[in-house]
């Protein structure tokens, strides 16, 4: 009998699976691509909410724990997806320096924001109110993670693309049995995956779609992530990240042309040199309405388990989040209430 089945490769998938073998656990890990919201994602991490200059929920803690796994990881499988680089928020107005000026002196902020304005212009974006610059933040190439894991996960015979089937699951006293596996327990980190998921589809998983575009621009010469109505993000050889789009309505992988109209439209207002559109993507978040991921235990089958709903926000909170379900299920440690879906089956109650 094995520890884990996981369904899921993407963020929550891996960091979970990771947990689970530095505590000397086993793993199996099915992912049959059909969920490409992680692979498609920027990848950007950022401690702070840039609209509002303020803390994103446990940002310290996220990070502290997030960034040693990443770069074990990195170590182990010998590649490179996490790349450091400075965010500069653009300001328009003496307004918006007042307001960064007095939220980078509140003592939760001052670590994160940059007390300083970037003066430096980039020629292509006017930018006459300067810069706010954010610390702790770059982007991980998610696609190469993904890629580098899965060929980890079959080199120790531990990774099927199988889709999963949920009918297959038969419960046992002490674990579960699907197909030719038993296993202790199930993490479902499927993302917006979890609506096929007869055990969690009653949970409030929303899913907000959102397109990217890669951009060759070769007089732009951005060494940092330039945040504005878009972000614009180098991933080098003149090549950039544009994002991203929100759409509340329309679930599907499939990139739209409004999607692309309105990248193209954001990023021309932004900078005035030329660029060539050279790829395009979509994916579906999984948000939630509360803005608060799902993790936690099946209420009936205590052997079933999500990790569910990182949002925006995948690359710090799916770590942090996956040893808080790890804790749970092994140490029986509480889920802070922030998290646990069980605040979901209360709120259906009521």
């Amino acid at each position: 009998m094995i520890d884990f089945i996981i369904v899921g490769n993407g963020l929550a998938g891996i960091s979970f699976a990771e947990i689970a073998l530095q505590n000397n656990k086993s793993i199996f890990v099915f992912d049959n691509n059909s969920q490409p919201s992680s692979r498609v994602a920027g990848g950007l991490y950022n401690p702070v909410v840039l609209k509002r200059f303020s803390e994103v929920w446990k940002a310290k803690e996220q990070i502290d724990f997030a960034f040693p796994l990443y770069h074990n990881i990195q170590s182990k499988l010998n590649v490179v997806f996490d790349f450091e680089l400075p965010i500069l928020r653009k300001l328009f107005s003496v307004e918006e320096q007042n307001n960064w000026f007095q939220a980078a002196d509140k003592l939760n902020l001052a670590p994160f924001l940059d007390s300083k304005l970037v003066t430096r212009s980039y020629e292509s974006i006017a930018s006459p109110f300067h810069y706010g610059k954010v610390n702790f933040t770059g982007y991980l190439e998610i696609s190469i993670l993904i890629e580098a894991y899965q060929i980890f996960l079959n080199s120790i015979n531990s990774f099927s693309v199988d889709t999963f089937d949920y009918n297959a699951i038969k419960f046992l006293e002490d674990g579960i049995q699907y197909k030719n596996i038993k296993a202790k327990h199930i993490i479902f980190a499927e993302g917006f995956g979890l609506h096929a998921n007869p055990y969690f589809n009653n949970l409030p998983l929303d899913g907000t779609k959102g397109e990217l575009l890669i951009i060759k621009a070769p007089n732009l010469k951005l060494d940092a992530v330039v945040k504005s109505s878009v972000f614009i993000l180098p991933i080098g050889n003149d090549l950039y990240k544009v994002g991203a789009t929100y759409d509340w309505t329309d679930k599907t992988n499939t990139p739209t042309e409004e999607g692309k109209q309105e990248l193209v439209e954001k990023l021309s207002e932004l900078i005035s040199c030329d660029f060539e559109v050279i790829q395009h993507f979509a994916g579906v978040r999984p948000t939630v309405k509360d803005r608060r991921p799902l993790v936690g235990t099946h209420i009936i089958h205590p052997q079933l388990h999500v990790l569910n709903g990182l949002g925006t926000r995948g690359v710090m909170l799916a770590p942090y989040l996956a040893n808080q379900l790890f804790q749970h299920i092994e140490n029986n440690i509480p889920l802070e209430k922030e998290i646990d879906i069980i605040r979901c089956y209360k709120k259906n109650r009521n």
